[in-house]
């Protein structure tokens, strides 16, 4: 008989707890950092590692989603994502002026080379225009493998392709059909075809073991390759988690994250695959 009154108590107290645990949950999803990146940085493994460092000190799990820029860009319209990885600063600009992006902030570089196959039938190795080598490129007729996507690579390869004064196209011109997937799977569908492309530093380090090209023309300034971070406007999504990703943001562009940027890779390929690039950073250390 006790034991039937105290029962209304112990389902009021039951009532009571679970509430507060639901929103115990709530509160731990609102503090993940949700990144739609563009693909290079996420497959060369900087994301990862940054991501984790991160995580491990705050506590603030940091999930991620890879596209090229273009379609990054796009997904972080829908109000799913927190902040954004790029590199294309005139869809990035066009990302924030209408309203759906803030704070923009560099975070790291490397640049793009042109590879090409080693008998390098359009002449264009140790040229040091790489308009000039895209010029002899569409002069020889010499395949090219364009990522065709509308991603970062894809948006640099046409700003040469203007300064070269071409409009490619023609059988040469090989539209890769899978570009989407990224920088990697265009590089080895290039040396497959045994054609030239644009690509980025990093991701010729990470298969340079694995291919038969050659980098022909580098260091070239409109190659230069900058990476940066964007807040999505939490004024346009106030659901969006933007304590969190501040926070990332802030750690993005500090002396340590920029260190491990500096850092990495340069044990395992000899050279580094980004260089630091925040405000603060150079602040500090020069460029």
């Amino acid at each position: 008989m006790r034991f039937l009154n105290i029962l209304p108590l112990i389902l009021a107290l039951a009532l009571a707890v679970a509430p507060v645990q639901a929103a115990d949950n709530a509160g731990a999803a609102d503090k993940t950092v949700r990144i739609s990146s563009t693909i290079g940085p996420v497959d060369a493994g900087i994301i990862p590692l940054l991501a984790e460092t991160f995580s491990k000190q705050t506590g603030i799990p940091v999930t991620w989603a890879k596209a090229g820029t273009g379609a990054t860009l796009k997904k972080a319209e829908s109000g799913d994502y927190d902040m954004v990885i790029v590199h294309a600063r005139k869809l990035e600009d066009a990302f924030i002026a209408a309203g759906w992006g803030i704070d923009r902030r560099d975070v790291m570089y490397n640049d793009f080379v042109i590879l090409g196959p080693k008998a390098d039938p359009a002449g264009i190795r140790g040229m040091k225009s790489a308009g000039a080598a895209f010029a002899a490129i569409a002069g020889a007729k010499a395949p090219f493998v364009t990522r065709n996507d509308k991603s970062g690579t894809h948006v640099k390869e046409m700003e040469i392709w203007d300064a070269a004064g071409v409009t490619p196209d023609g059988a040469w011109y090989l539209r890769y059909a899978d570009g989407a997937k990224g920088n990697k799977a265009t590089t080895l569908y290039a040396n497959e075809q045994q054609a030239y492309t644009l690509m980025d530093r990093a991701t010729w380090l990470t298969l340079r073991k694995d291919l038969n090209l050659d980098v022909l023309v580098e260091n070239d300034p409109i190659m230069l390759n900058l990476i940066a971070l964007i807040r999505v406007n939490p004024a346009r999504f106030p659901a969006i988690h933007k304590d969190a990703a501040l926070k990332f943001a802030d750690w993005l562009v500090g002396d340590e994250a920029q260190t491990i940027i500096r850092d990495f890779g340069v044990d395992k390929y000899g050279s580094p695959l980004f260089f630091p690039n925040s405000e603060q950073w150079k602040a500090r250390h020069g460029k």
